[in-house]
């Protein structure tokens, strides 16, 4: 079994090599750090506006190995397979209850790391027409009930106008999670309902910071 609590070599080569990109173009502001748990493992859950913001929002959580689902479809090209595995990341089935994805998830969240997820889905798009829509889905906090850690919030903004503003990112305090006398589907839902009311809170605290 590996050590799921710290970043593996080739994630500590991807982020060091990354750093002249996160101060330019990116320009990254970080705050909410100190709501992070300082030991075990947990979920962290995002607003997705761009392709750009899985690395903004993991980036900052380094020397922790970071963990997030990719669209089944990117693991196809064997090149890019062997990247994104390399990373830490594992296939998800979008639009389908992907059962191996999940217990995924939860192992590795139990096991000591983190795993990060955008609860939409997919990102945003503007006048575009996408086969799945951004739409709050209940499986960071499936996930985060079933490995019993910490759901942390976070929020991106800017990473859609690189060229003209800072990318922010920002965490929040975890999410209160109801004990487990709750049916798991009620359970999902209201910490998913939690989960969103929090991003939003965040995502609109940096779009006016």
């Amino acid at each position: 079994m590996g050590d799921y609590r710290r970043a593996s070599r080739f994630f500590s080569g991807i982020v060091n090599a990354s750093r002249p990109f996160m101060r330019w173009p990116l320009r990254l502001r970080v705050r909410g750090l100190e709501n992070l748990p300082e030991s075990g493992g947990f979920v962290v859950a995002s607003n997705h506006v761009s392709n750009v913001d899985p690395w903004p929002v993991g980036f900052p959580l380094y020397p922790r190995q970071v963990h997030f689902m990719g669209k089944a479809e990117l693991y196809k090209n064997p090149l890019m397979r062997w990247l994104l595995l390399r990373l830490g990341t594992f296939p998800v089935r979008r639009g389908e209850r992907d059962t191996e994805a999940f217990r995924t998830a939860v192992r590795l969240a139990r096991q000591g790391g983190v795993v990060a997820m955008f609860p939409e889905g997919t990102r945003r798009t503007k006048g575009l027409r996408k086969k799945h829509e951004a739409k709050p889905h209940a499986g960071a906090a499936r996930i985060a009930l079933a490995a019993g850690v910490p759901l942390v919030p976070a929020a991106v903004v800017g990473t859609e106008r690189l060229a003209r503003e800072p990318v922010r990112v920002a965490y929040g305090r975890p999410i209160e999670l109801p004990d487990g006398e709750l049916p798991k589907r009620e359970a999902g839902r209201i910490v998913t309902e939690r989960l969103m009311a929090e991003i939003g809170r965040l995502e609109t605290e940096l779009a006016g910071a």
